[in-house]
């Protein structure tokens, strides 16, 4: 059963303490988005990003989750992990083992990247940079899927539905009305961007979030916007800030 929808009249709490949501990684940075590394070390890269970023944190125990990320993303032998974890490699080998069965039950497979955008995909998302900048509440609705979802961490705002999405901008959120967007390298394999809203001296645009979207038939299915802009814009190669 799904989580339930936040009040979509939320207003910001304090931020939560220990994150709970996946973290943005660079695509670049991982030889995903760029000629740096071989076909085949792209491909096996681009399979360890979907392993660790979507399906392992979602669907695996912690202990499991751990040492499948030690293991194929970072690239811990068994012994440094069971050091790390206080364990055994006995133990990080089955849990290892155990935890490529639950991906296997799960029908999660490494073996089928998300393939690159395509012209629709890409068009889509100028239609959302363009009905965004604009707050184009027409444009947007026909642009985003009825079911989507938003998050914002660090902050403990989870939506469900295009409505509660809409209710939630055009309302606490209205601050965001004016805001430029601004495309940058692809986060875990789903496109990104950087959100400047206006600054409040009128002077120019100040940084807001890191938008990382996820797209399927040709709708907006989830967004998630990353309010850590101090630390995320300058390992996107965002600037500080937008002139006026």
């Amino acid at each position: 059963m799904p989580c339930p929808s936040s009040d979509p009249q939320f207003r910001h709490e304090p931020p939560l303490d220990e994150p709970i949501w996946i973290e943005p990684y660079p695509d670049a940075r991982l030889g995903l988005a760029d000629g740096l590394a071989a076909p085949a070390a792209r491909y096996e890269q681009r399979e360890s990003v979907e392993l660790a970023f979507v399906a392992a944190l979602q669907v695996l125990p912690p202990g499991q989750r751990a040492t499948l990320i030690m293991r194929e993303v970072l690239g811990f032998s068994a012994r440094e992990v069971a050091e790390s974890l206080g364990t055994t490699v006995a133990s990080v080998n089955s849990a290892l083992q155990r935890a490529r069965a639950t991906l296997a039950d799960a029908d999660v497979s490494a073996a089928s990247p998300s393939p690159p955008l395509g012209e629709a995909d890409q068009a889509l998302l100028a239609r959302y940079v363009a009905a965004f900048e604009g707050y184009d509440l027409d444009a947007l609705t026909s642009l985003i899927q009825e079911d989507a979802t938003q998050s914002m961490p660090p902050f403990d705002l989870w939506l469900r539905g295009r409505d509660d999405i809409l209710t939630w901008w055009f309302g606490p959120g209205i601050g965001c009305r004016g805001s430029r967007v601004v495309p940058t390298i692809a986060a875990n394999g789903s496109p990104a961007f950087g959100q400047y809203k206006p600054s409040p001296t009128g002077d120019g645009y100040e940084p807001w979030a890191l938008q990382v979207i996820e797209l399927s038939g040709g709708r907006i299915v989830e967004f998630t916007f990353f309010l850590d802009t101090e630390r995320l814009f300058p390992l996107f190669g965002l600037p500080p800030r937008l002139d006026a």
